[in-house]
């Protein structure tokens, strides 16, 4: 089991910045991977940002080098920076952890409660 708490959402003005930041607990040693989804409502749940445990990150294409993902491994802690925040960035945001091999993903064997990101026009 992995238990995963993320906090850092709010309500921000167009152009704002937010940082969310997800703990995990529990047996995580059998992933090496973390990612940030975000789901506005009536879409489906979209991947925005992913880190291994080594460092290795990716972004969406939404993201346009606005965010920066990173991670502590000593607080098994994943982190999202979100600057110059657009009003089509609203949504829940969820954090997962998963396993990354040879340039492929596999997240979603657990979720966050999500936190949800607000950003007014």
């Amino acid at each position: 089991q992995v238990q995963l708490v993320e906090s850092g959402g709010g309500l921000v003005q167009a152009g704002g910045s937010l940082r969310l930041s997800c703990a995990a607990s529990g047996s995580i040693f059998s992933f090496n991977a973390m990612g940030w989804y975000r789901q506005a409502p009536g879409k489906q749940r979209e991947l925005v940002a992913s880190i291994t445990s080594d460092g290795l990150t990716g972004y969406a294409d939404f993201v346009e080098g606005r965010f920066t993902i990173s991670r502590d491994n000593a607080k098994n802690t994943v982190y999202l920076q979100m600057n110059s925040l657009k009003p089509e960035d609203t949504g829940v945001h969820y954090c997962t952890v998963g396993r990354y091999y040879r340039g492929t993903y596999n997240f979603g064997a657990y979720w966050g409660q999500g936190t949800q990101v607000t950003v007014s026009s």
